[in-house]
């Protein structure tokens, strides 16, 4: 299947060798729908927007929309799910691509086992490397551990502070990109009705929704204390909460039952909603009144989470904890931001927002012209286009 795929591309990359283009292969998961998984969002977007470039995608059979004439399929997936066959398939690929591309692009969080896959099998022999570092996992490796991770000739990061942090580690051939996202497909829209009345709502409340994880990013213990006490406290409240995570695993699984038994013990079920998967994100953001993101650790997370993004090109009023990490796009003009790990701060900022609207509509304008400012989608695709050129 490899060398037939290849032979369907050879002409297209020779023509890119030899004029402006340069063929890049971006590595990564599936590149397929649905699109609620801000990694593969990303590449999907980028090899949608870069057009002075041949970008490669991997995908399954299925045919995405809105790519251009530079922009190919290469279906060496069998499904979505980046499962143990999906790791196989990709580690195959890079192996058997070794001298086909100018330019692989890593877009996978590199850890120790695929790092020293890559190395010893399936480096490069032809052309430039690039890693976008989507988040430096400097809880979990060693400065040593760290440099050996990152091994591409450019590195890409998502903020001034990680930037920072690998030119103390000695690395200076980093560049610091913010993520982009579709403006066009990220803004303000009428509230679902259908969806929200899945959640067993309707429009008369506020809905106030997390996006987050039950089992990381620590915040679940303390949204479920708070908001038992703030909803007994105020038993005639039209707020209503919405855990809209994803289950990932079995952990999470465990997790969500446990929640739900907190609340429906402590009798306040009814203010409550939960939505395991949502297709369609920007529905999801545009239904909430706010959008909750009181995190206390970014472990295994994006430093740059797109789901705070994502919910500014909307207008949606974001609720952020103080973490440093996102010292960089946060500010009192376009989000709340409470003390990491307070609940009390957090119901309070919730119930505020609520009866302040003049606040939700300025946050939310504000937010929105930040992104076009700083992560508007077309932009970051003129950099990393100017990235590949350089290389």
């Amino acid at each position: 299947m490899t060398d037939f795929l290849f032979e369907k591309q050879n002409k297209p990359l020779e023509v890119a060798q030899l004029g402006k283009f340069k063929s890049v292969l971006l590595a990564t998961r599936p590149l397929v729908p649905p699109w609620d998984e801000a990694s593969k969002n990303f590449a999907y977007f980028l090899g949608r927007e870069v057009k002075n470039h041949k970008l490669s995608l991997l995908t399954t059979k299925e045919a995405l929309t809105g790519l251009p004439d530079t922009a190919t399929q290469v279906p060496i997936f069998t499904q979505s799910h980046f499962n143990l066959n999906a790791k196989i398939a990709l580690f195959r690929f890079l192996r058997a691509a070794r001298n086909r591309f100018d330019i692989t692009h890593y877009l996978f969080t590199p850890t120790k086992q695929n790092t020293s896959l890559i190395k010893r099998f399936a480096f490069p022999t032809k052309g430039k490397t690039l890693q976008t570092v989507a988040t430096l996992r400097q809880d979990l490796y060693t400065q040593e551990e760290l440099r050996s991770l990152l091994f591409a000739d450019h590195l890409v990061v998502y903020t001034d502070k990680t930037k920072a942090s690998l030119n103390a580690l000695g690395f200076d051939n980093v560049t610091r990109i913010y993520p982009g996202i579709d403006l066009d497909k990220y803004q303000s829209a009428p509230k679902n009705k259908d969806f929200i009345k899945s959640l067993g709502f309707d429009e008369s409340h506020f809905l106030v929704m997390y996006p987050g994880e039950y089992t990381r990013l620590g915040a679940t213990d303390m949204l479920v204390a708070s908001l038992i006490q703030f909803f007994q406290s105020n038993p005639e409240t039209s707020i209503r909460f919405i855990f809209a995570n994803r289950i990932k695993n079995e952990a999470d699984r465990i997790k969500k039952e446990e929640v739900q038994a907190s609340f429906e013990a402590a009798g306040v079920s009814a203010f409550i909603g939960y939505s395991d998967t949502v297709p369609d994100m920007p529905s999801l953001y545009n239904s909430a009144d706010v959008i909750a993101f009181p995190v206390v650790n970014l472990n295994g997370k994006f430093d740059v989470p797109l789901i705070i993004i994502e919910a500014y090109a909307c207008g949606t009023p974001v609720i952020l904890s103080d973490l440093p990490q996102f010292s960089e796009f946060s500010n009192p003009d376009i989000c709340v931001s409470i003390e990491a790990g307070s609940g009390e701060k957090f119901t309070e900022s919730m119930a505020y927002l609520k009866d302040n609207p003049h606040e939700c509509e300025r946050l939310g304008q504000n937010a929105r012209r930040y992104v076009k400012d700083h992560f508007d989608l077309k932009k970051t695709a003129l950099q990393y286009e100017e990235i590949y050129s350089q290389l």
